[in-house]
């Protein structure tokens, strides 16, 4: 069952670059891990860093996609993007996205946290 999971999130990955890229973002990089926390997409909006998480629910019950994310998991995105920032030197304007999917389709909450 998880196997199956992690192949919808991969593909609510994929999914979601494609939206964003289609909206005028820029691709970076995807599935940037460290230790302490993972950032799903690194997305450039014109001079802007935008760090995406991405959220992919089967079911819309209890809130689905849009309610999945727990202030400890935007906390460790926190960190890893300014761990990100730090390696990168990036001296911009920073906003962290998420992209909610599930079957009704896709919301995109820009500077979500």
């Amino acid at each position: 069952m998880k196997e199956k999971t992690a192949v919808k999130g991969q593909a609510a990955e994929v999914a979601a670059r494609q939206y964003l890229e289609q909206h005028g973002l820029k691709f970076v990089e995807q599935n940037v891990r460290y230790r302490f926390g993972e950032i799903d997409l690194v997305m450039r909006d014109g001079k802007d860093w935008v760090f995406v998480e991405v959220k992919y629910r089967t079911h819309t019950q209890f809130g689905g996609a849009l309610n999945a994310l727990s202030s400890a998991q935007t906390n460790r995105i926190r960190k890893a993007a300014s761990h990100y920032i730090q390696l990168n030197l990036i001296d911009a304007i920073c906003r962290f996205d998420v992209i909610a999917a599930d079957p009704s389709g896709i919301n995109w909450i820009r500077s979500a946290f």
